[in-house]
């Protein structure tokens, strides 16, 4: 529970400033103790006279009927609240082109540089970057768009205040509603925003570019590791793995069926032809593979809440998938020793349901800054051990669009889904030549290391505009 501060307690004054708003949002969330803090800088300007373009450079969208196609040429992918935090882009849901480029539409596709913000729901008020390679993807409705006048305002000096103490402050504040929570674009339009000069604004919107530049390239570089996975087995056929365009697997027959499984979903044939397709180059079960290693999943625990100066971040299969998780802290030292990854450990999520854009059967890799912190118990942590198959280089192959599918034919339980115990060792991984094994996985590595190094700079850009605040205001 939130509550006033005692040492600035909230005055009559606010509640006139609020438009006599009396839910308590406003208030306790520091929005206005940050107003009175940016009132003491000498330049504020708000936030709609530094934007342009759609209703004036703040804007959402309409509500519309969504028609989701999955041919790339007559669809565009489409950007959602959830999707917009995400660290890869690949698989997001398409939207019909005809739909998106028209009149009233087409407005909703995002430039680079623009300020994301989420407007409705549990992750209301949650910013993100518009990076490079978000350009041509369309935007949902319940994102607001941020599109700052070049004229007025560098774009990623705009974005590291928004996405600041201060900005954070000031956006939750004009959250409104109880059980959905929602922002329209007219109550941000008046956010102070600081100006500081050329100079201190120029180096903060340098190191944020250059943070979303090196965001794209760990996308690009893991889309390339995929690709030079298959090409190096001679199966290239399968980076472009029309799933949905092959026949349904309906009234099909299995010679044989033994203890192992009963459920038709595990004898699916669209999935047999792809393990076959994987078996018919060298390759070696996945069971193997691991078995000097780890495959299976994380331990569970009683979670012991901590404060971040004694405890480390807990991250579950949500906010695994994001740029930067935001999990609960807790106490390691109450907590078993299996909640944290080796390094360059493969975390697939083994817990969920058979939506097409649910993260169940989705993985992540951890390595380099993601070591620190500790995972929940429905991840399927997939440790080589094997020292010539690096884990790197099963990411690769985890990542595609055909592990995804062989993953969720392997689906056991009811309602909450878990990945087969014995069909997952069996999956054939196809094993390249030395050198391409190395080169594969260097890449991987290549990719998180820019990955790390964009939160670096990212860090760097709030903390100069945090030395910048702190001193304008004395």
């Amino acid at each position: 529970m939130k509550i006033a501060s005692l040492s600035n307690p909230v005055t009559s004054a606010w509640f006139r400033e609020q438009g006599l708003r009396l839910d308590a949002s406003p208030y306790v969330s520091g929005a206005l103790k940050v107003k009175k803090l940016l009132e003491r800088l000498p330049d504020t300007v708000p936030l709609a006279s530094l934007t342009a373009g759609q209703n004036g450079g703040i804007f959402s969208g309409p509500m519309f009927r969504r028609v989701y196609l999955t041919d790339p040429k007559h669809s565009v992918p489409f950007l959602g609240t959830k999707d917009m935090m995400a660290a890869d882009l690949t698989g997001l849901p398409r939207l019909r082109k005809s739909d998106a480029q028209s009149p009233a539409l087409s407005y909703l596709k995002l430039k680079p540089g623009m300020t994301l913000i989420s407007r409705s729901g549990f992750n209301a008020g949650r910013r993100a970057y518009a990076r490079p390679d978000m350009d041509g993807i369309w935007a949902s409705e319940d994102i607001v768009k941020v599109q700052p006048d070049p004229e007025t305002i560098q774009p990623g000096y705009l974005y590291a205040f928004l996405l600041s103490q201060y900005g954070e402050a000031l956006v939750r504040g004009s959250v409104y509603g109880s059980a959905v929570k929602h922002i329209e674009p007219h109550h941000i339009v008046g956010l102070p925003v600081p100006r500081f000069g050329d100079q201190v604004e120029s180096k903060i919107h340098k190191l944020v570019e250059k943070s979303a530049e090196l965001r794209a390239r760990h996308q690009a570089e893991l889309v390339a590791a995929t690709k030079d996975f298959f090409d190096s087995n001679g199966l290239s056929e399968l980076n472009e793995l029309r799933w949905h365009q092959q026949d349904r697997d309906l009234g099909f027959e299995v010679a044989s069926v033994g203890p192992t499984s009963l459920r038709a979903l595990n004898f699916a044939p669209r999935a047999q032809r792809l393990i076959k397709k994987l078996k018919a180059v060298p390759s070696q079960p996945l069971g193997d593979i691991c078995s000097g290693g780890h495959l299976g999943s994380g331990v569970r625990f009683k979670r012991i809440d901590s404060n971040p100066e004694h405890g480390v971040q807990l991250v579950g299969q949500r906010q695994g998938f994001w740029l930067r998780p935001e999990g609960r802290w807790i106490s390691a030292a109450q907590a078993p020793g299996g909640i944290f990854a080796k390094d360059e450990t493969v975390m697939i999520a083994a817990q969920g349901t058979l939506g097409e854009n649910e993260v169940f059967c989705r993985p992540i890799f951890v390595t380099g800054e993601w070591l620190k912190y500790a995972y929940t118990q429905h991840f399927l942590r997939v440790v080589s051990g094997t020292p010539d198959i690096p884990g790197a280089y099963l990411f690769a192959f985890f990542r595609s669009e055909a592990a995804f599918r062989i993953l969720r034919s392997l689906s056991v339980g009811g309602k909450q889904q878990d990945i087969h115990e014995f069909l997952r060792t069996q999956i054939p991984i196809p094993i390249a030549p030395p050198a391409d094994r190395e080169r594969i996985a260097a890449t991987v590595r290549y990719a998180y290391q820019c990955r790390d190094r964009a939160d670096v700079l990212e860090d760097k850009a709030l903390a100069l505009l945090t030395a910048a605040v702190e001193e304008a205001a004395g």
